[in-house]
């Protein structure tokens, strides 16, 4: 039975303060963001419109524009300025995003590619040092070299060239007011600095001097505004994107990149200047009655989601309880598989053979599943298609994310993941934003065993991505459910998850979402530290399973759609809301009874 009534699996809202440095941790437990603690969330229910993303402030703009008449498109590029000034770790101008689009009217679903591309000038061996051996974690993350091309305002344009319904200018509105006129400080911002858990941002003096005046780390509930992001807003919403890629807001990027104190880059104009989002075909799979869709490569994590999901497709999940160890041992294995062919077969289509149509086939997802057994062991890669060989790489894959789900007005949609990689980028800053350092989302070795790597660094070309917006529609076409998360390589596992939830297990999204979490690389089976999934630890361990007690830091947020109601989930792990037009109309009647 579907029930709407709120479960919480929630526990004390703990913010961790003590310092804990990023370059101290081995690199098998680190993690794009630390863990700040959790915040019960309750489902929020709309009948119009409703937008979840992961800062009060943004959810609070994107609102407003969904209230002015505004699409789906021109809310989520509402919500991306906003966040790029209040959630400045996570995401921002600075960096790419994925965006799956759907048009109702027409029944239409695309995606828009706004992930970065390597500059010109970069090739094979950016991240190798003077032996030809990989770069060592801090020396790849910290700096100009891990600078890609930024992505997010490119494909952000291109989608309101087709579904926006306001003026361009109209959507910088909330992001200047608010970068004027000051955002109060986040504990989690706070608390993130605190940890410097990209320690970058006290080794580069723009970043240091933003969010450490005096020394400290901006503390909670301060005041911080950002006039050099707001007056750079005001360019680009007069004259558009050109006033971001070129002219002096170019000059300035690339100056920062190729004099960087720390590892200086070779970011040029010409590359900023020729940057193009691209327009692709989403790719989708069957799940019982259902249809499920996300983004091609250089999306891995669409690939990998829908192949969890087609693996599981016989294990009838729906016999299972939520979390229950049987379950969650079939989950785990369908994951290594999974991720077995996602570390060798996937990177940019422009510049790699990727058999995504391979992958998805049902005569190799069935081979494929015989090997889900009752014990638990490492997946090797399978032959999706004959004489096609790469080796697996050594990408670090640390992303720091963002996810923004919405439905609009008019039944449109858009499932949007960005981001600007590590937390904080390469902490190179330029204009009150942050330049991302998805480079390191290559594979830092061309080579491995003396074979290709599909994910190699070349110019132009476009890092493999872990970032899984994800659409599922019902039998009749209509939409079911917009979902996505944060949290590096571990989203494919975080999405996966709550997909199974809503749709085998019968849970809200806000339940399926505030379930305990579980996720496997195809390494060890980590489970979600101090939550009700540690019982089920002595069965995962008879099952073969080496499991570690982690805390999975995800951001999911999602609109669910059913019997004609709008239904929004937060997660309770970062501090993202979802509103509707109700919580608009309460807001603006609050308002109208507080006036003198």
């Amino acid at each position: 039975m579907f029930s709407h009534a709120h479960t919480s699996i929630i526990f004390s809202l703990t913010l961790l303060t003590l310092p804990v440095f990023a370059s101290q941790l081995p690199p098998e437990i680190r993690e794009p963001e630390a863990a700040t603690g959790l915040e019960k969330k309750q489902h929020v229910v709309g009948d119009e419109y409703m937008i979840a993303a992961a800062n009060p402030y943004a959810t609070q703009a994107g609102q407003t524009i969904l209230a002015s008449g505004g699409s789906a498109v021109d809310a989520a590029i509402a919500t991306q300025l906003v966040l790029t000034l209040v959630e400045p770790q996570s995401s921002g101008i600075g960096g790419g995003a994925f965006l799956l689009h759907y048009d109702k009217q027409n029944n239409a679903l695309t995606t828009f590619d706004g992930r970065e591309t390597a500059p010109s000038n970069a090739g094979e061996s950016l991240f190798l040092d003077k032996d030809g051996k990989a770069a060592s974690w801090i020396d790849a993350v910290v700096g100009g070299r891990s600078v890609g091309v930024p992505g997010v305002l490119h494909a952000l344009a291109q989608a309101h060239k087709e579904y926006g319904n306001l003026e361009w200018a109209a959507l910088f509105k909330p992001a200047i007011e608010l970068a004027e006129h000051g955002f109060i400080v986040s504990p989690r911002l706070h608390a993130l600095l605190v940890k410097q858990i990209n320690p970058g941002v006290t080794k580069l003096p723009a970043i240091r001097d933003y969010f450490f005046p005096d020394g400290k780390p901006l503390a909670v509930g301060v005041l911080k505004t950002n006039q050099p992001l707001a007056d750079l807003y005001k360019e680009i919403a007069s004259k558009g994107i050109d006033a971001f890629y070129k002219g002096d807001n170019a000059i300035k990027m690339v100056d920062a990149v190729q004099h960087s104190v720390v590892a200086p880059g070779t970011l040029a104009l010409t590359d900023l200047a020729n940057y193009k989002s691209k327009q692709r075909d989403a790719v989708c799979t069957p799940y019982h009655e259902y249809n499920v869709c996300s983004m091609a490569p250089p999306s891995s994590g669409g690939v990998a989601v829908l192949q969890i999901l087609a693996l599981l497709e016989d294990k009838n999940m729906r016999q299972y309880q939520p979390n229950s160890a049987k379950a969650i041992h079939y989950f785990s294995q369908a994951s290594r598989l999974a991720f077995a062919d996602r570390n060798v077969y996937m990177g940019d289509p422009d510049f790699a053979d990727i058999p995504t149509r391979e992958l998805l086939a049902h005569s190799y997802v069935s081979q494929r599943a015989t090997l889900i057994t009752e014990h638990d062991k490492k997946a090797e890669a399978g032959q999706p298609r004959p004489l096609l060989s790469y080796a697996q790489d050594d990408a670090y894959e640390l992303p720091s994310t963002t996810h923004v789900s919405i439905v609009d007005a008019k039944g449109n949609a858009v499932s949007m993941t960005s981001s600007i990689e590590m937390a904080f980028g390469s902490t190179v800053m330029v204009n009150g934003f942050i330049l991302n350092n998805q480079l390191t989302d290559f594979a830092l070795s061309p080579y491995k065993n003396g074979m290709l790597l599909a994910n190699r660094v070349e110019a132009g070309k476009r890092p493999r991505s872990s970032m899984s917006p994800v659409m599922v529609f019902n039998k009749d076409g209509s939409l079911r459910l917009v979902v996505g998360s944060p949290g590096g390589s571990r989203i494919i596992n975080y999405v996966a998850h709550v997909v199974i939830g809503v749709l085998d297990w019968q849970l809200t999204a806000q339940q399926a979402i505030d379930l305990p979490r579980i996720t496997n690389r195809n390494n060890y089976t980590s489970v979600e530290k101090g939550t009700a999934i540690e019982s089920i630890i002595p069965d995962l361990k008879k099952r073969g399973h080496t499991v570690r007690q982690v805390d999975l830091n995800s951001g999911l947020h999602a609109v669910e759609l059913l019997n004609g109601k709008l239904y929004g989930a937060a997660d309770p792990r970062r501090e993202g809301i979802a509103l509707s037009e109700q919580d608009f109309v309460l807001k603006e009647h609050k308002n109208a009874v507080n006036k003198p």
